[in-house]
């Protein structure tokens, strides 16, 4: 059967793609749609690895959609433009993050919060607008409508800037929108994990006084030292957490285990707030009174628009602020989701796709 116009110009990829829940990942020959006159083609060079990716695979959110070809942290080189696009030429440096359309004409789409439409398309998993599932950036191009691409500044190494992507606006939009991000401020960080040590940064680059929220004791001489953090509390120390009690103005709460709240939201001063942006597994219990009594404030948050993305890396660029990352094979991509089940990375896995993908796919079929 002879290909139609559409599969005529569509692009050969390939990727690591999962096939079942056990989430072992291997190459997967694949197709990417022709530019259209709005997208922007990008040649992947790395792809961070969010926590996020680990839960798809294994389908432990149950919404997985096979074959599944993860990664929402893309930093590349842009090969080609559609006719309108105006933000983007060949050779520029570009990424794409957790989103890649919207219905892009709702309310929350007009004031650039695209994160909140109800018609968002992520970067993998989801049904595309030509009824295509979404393949992510463990991937060795993608096609992506100009609106969701963002510019990476050119003094921001793109490995050490992929994770700002998910990581860095997840905790940056929580920060600028419930005004935690004010000189002087006493800003609390709740874990030390890829997006706990993107806060940390943030918070200093912003001026705050910045203390670390820690059921990891050995994590202190890291986030003092290293990460630049003020202060450090074991939450499991009593008395630590004793004379830290309202203290903070706000705390940026990474954890995704189920914790106890009423000892953290004590940390806070009157008027505080806790901002949300991991996801337990279970249902929380807060007992009204230790929000009631002094008047705080528990909310959520998740990722950001694409106008607060671009800002994001601008101001990042501006600090110095990136992820601390492990650069990896893509051959060694199944041992590094074992040891982020552990937690045993530092801070943030980014694939080296542009040096290695090829290398790993040419493997895969001599064997």
């Amino acid at each position: 059967m002879a290909p139609t116009a559409a599969e005529q110009h569509t692009r050969k990829a390939v990727g690591l793609a999962a096939r079942d829940a056990s989430g072992h990942l291997s190459p997967l020959a694949i197709t990417r749609r022709s530019t259209g006159d709005d997208d922007v083609v990008i040649k992947i060079l790395y792809c961070g690895i969010c926590h996020s990716d680990l839960h798809c695979i294994k389908n432990e959110w149950k919404n997985a959609r096979y074959p599944m070809i993860p990664g929402h942290e893309i930093a590349g080189e842009v090969t080609e433009v559609g006719k309108n696009v105006t933000k983007f030429k060949a050779g520029d440096r570009a990424g794409v993050g957790c989103m890649v359309n919207s219905c892009q004409s709702c309310e929350s789409c007009d004031k650039g919060f695209e994160n909140h439409c109800p018609g968002i398309i992520a970067t993998y998993n989801s049904v595309d607008l030509d009824g295509t599932i979404t393949y992510g950036g463990y991937s060795s191009m993608v096609v992506v409508h100009e609106r969701f691409v963002v510019r990476f500044p050119d003094t921001m190494p793109l490995d050490k800037g992929a994770p700002l992507l998910c990581a860095g606006i997840t905790v940056y939009s929580p920060m600028k929108y419930h005004g935690l991000n004010v000189p002087g401020m006493h800003l609390g960080v709740l874990g030390l994990g890829g997006l706990g040590h993107v806060a940390v940064k943030f918070g200093k680059a912003f001026g705050m006084k910045v203390t670390v929220i820690s059921s990891s004791p050995g994590k202190k001489q890291e986030a003092l030292e290293r990460l630049g953090a003020d202060a450090f509390v074991v939450s499991k120390d009593a008395e630590e957490m004793k004379a830290a009690m309202n203290t903070m103005d706000g705390i940026i709460n990474t954890v995704s285990a189920n914790i106890p709240m009423a000892p953290l939201l004590g940390l806070l001063k009157p008027n505080g707030k806790m901002i949300m942006v991991g996801l337990p597994e279970n249902p929380m219990e807060i007992s009204p009174f230790a929000l009631v009594a002094t008047n705080k404030t528990l909310a959520g948050s998740c990722i950001g628009g694409m106008r607060d993305t671009q800002e994001m890396l601008d101001l990042a660029a501006k600090h110095d602020v990136t992820a601390d990352i492990e650069v990896i094979d893509a051959e060694y991509v199944n041992t590094a989701m074992e040891r982020l089940a552990k937690a045993d990375v530092r801070y943030r896995f980014v694939i080296d796709i542009g040096n290695t993908l090829d290398n790993a796919a040419a493997a895969a079929t001599t064997e």
